[in-house]
């Protein structure tokens, strides 16, 4: 079973606000015309408002769009709602995306009520339990892809079943290029042996799909439109890292240091949550002007502290050899290894530094993200608000493993070598002040 929020963030907000209801309304990046819509609702839709859309392209098809930026805590509410609801009906539930989940209800009590009823009790829970303007469109099927299939066939709200009977008749009807992962690369190379439908890639032999991929890819596509699963690999941890888009102009290295250090007090929170600790930074900057420079350091001893970590991105991003406007910054450590503890030097400090890091996290998970920061990243409130993003699924399980009260793990002792000081600045919310 595949399960889909239709027009995610736009619905959440519409939820959130009664007065929306029923209005075209388009949760953009940015509320400037250029600020590019990610979500639009709808009754925009209705109106051809697109994703990818610039805001003043979206008012010029819908004059009375309304547009919104975006709430990150409102959608990863929903999005921990969802999947609490959908656990009490399987154990296998896979979160693709923040408004997409795959179900397999197969040896579950559940199953023996019908795929179908199952559906309908979703939907019906979903508008009693967790909002009654959200609307979802399921899709049931032999595996992750036809569910999937399914799921798209009729929004929004829809409820849709891919079996051996309504197969090929499906395929007849969908377009070639509206399949996920076909692009138009790959279809200039079925074309190339005579596969130009949906139903003429469902037909075709093995030999002639790997000759058009040149790949055991066509074998797998094979398997995948016959209805065998062969989407269901889990990948373990690779890395922790957090992108953000610049809405303004960034060039200099003294310019981007407040926003590194944001994106790796992120990146190294969620990471020792984990209890995992890396030996490699990266760092992505994608400029402005088109041009992409990336660099991954490995360094000698274990890093789990974010002031490390911090050290070794400065350094990576002083080797950038451009200093043009910056468009998109990403960090990341890898290298991962789960070790919780490791023997100290003779003569550290990494106990107290330790001891430092976990109530610091303590202390921001209890009272929200960034209320205890290096002093590095006074006044970034207002010009780098928090971001989500609908694939960054991996932070969401975070979050998850977080509303179901994991507790904090150990964390790694072993340092870098380098030293400097770094000093701390606490933002206290006001409802803090009444308790």
């Amino acid at each position: 079973m595949h399960l889909d929020l239709n027009s995610c963030f736009a619905t959440i907000e519409q939820q959130a606000n009664p007065k929306l209801r029923g209005k075209p309304i388009a949760v953009a990046a940015y509320a400037a015309p250029s600020g590019c819509i990610i979500a639009p609702s709808v009754e925009a839709k209705d109106q051809g408002v697109k994703v990818g859309m610039r805001v003043k392209e979206g008012k010029l098809l819908c004059p009375n769009l309304i547009v919104l930026t975006p709430d990150p805590w409102k959608y990863r509410n929903i999005h921990i709602k969802f999947r609490h609801l959908l656990e009490e009906y399987t154990d296998h539930v896979v979160p693709k995306s923040i408004d997409e989940f795959v179900l397999d209800l197969e040896g579950c009590p559940s199953f023996s009520k019908g795929m179908v009823i199952v559906a309908k009790e979703i939907k019906e829970r979903i508008k009693k339990e967790v909002g009654e303007w959200l609307r979802v469109s399921i899709g049931i099927g032999p595996n992750r892809f036809l569910a999937k299939l399914g799921a798209g066939l009729h929004n929004p709200d829809g409820l849709d079943v891919i079996d051996a009977g309504n197969v090929k008749k499906i395929y007849g009807h969908f377009p070639l290029m509206s399949i996920c992962g076909i692009k138009t690369n790959n279809v200039a190379r079925l074309n190339q042996y005579g596969i130009f439908t949906t139903l003429d890639f469902y037909q075709a032999p093995v030999w002639k799909l790997k000759a058009a991929f040149a790949s055991i890819v066509g074998y797998y596509w094979y398997v995948r439109l016959h209805g065998w699963e062969i989407d269901d690999v889990e990948f373990g941890r690779g890395s922790f890292g957090n992108s953000y888009a610049l809405p303004d102009i960034r060039s200099t290295p003294e310019e981007l240091f407040p926003l590194l250090m944001k994106l790796v007090e992120k990146s190294g929170s969620r990471m020792r949550k984990n209890g995992y600790r890396a030996r490699g930074v990266h760092l992505s900057i994608l400029y402005r002007d088109g041009c992409h420079w990336h660099r991954g350091v490995t360094v000698s001893e274990y890093l789990f502290d974010t002031r490390d970590m911090y050290k070794v991105a400065y350094r990576i991003l002083c080797m950038s050899p451009y200093h043009t406007p910056v468009a998109n910054v990403a960090v990341s450590c890898f290298s991962l290894e789960k070790s919780l503890y490791t023997q100290e030097h003779l003569f550290s400090d990494m106990e107290k530094k330790a001891r430092l890091a976990k109530a610091l996290d303590a202390i921001n998970d209890k009272w929200g993200d960034f209320v205890i920061t290096p002093g590095r990243m006074m006044g970034l409130q207002e010009k780098i608000v928090d971001r989500v993003a609908f694939g960054n699924i991996k932070e969401f399980e975070d979050m998850v493993l977080a509303s179901k009260g994991v507790a904090f793990k150990g964390y790694p002792c072993r340092q870098t070598g380098l030293r400097s000081q770094f000093f701390y600045t606490c933002f206290i919310p006001k409802s803090c002040f009444w308790t």
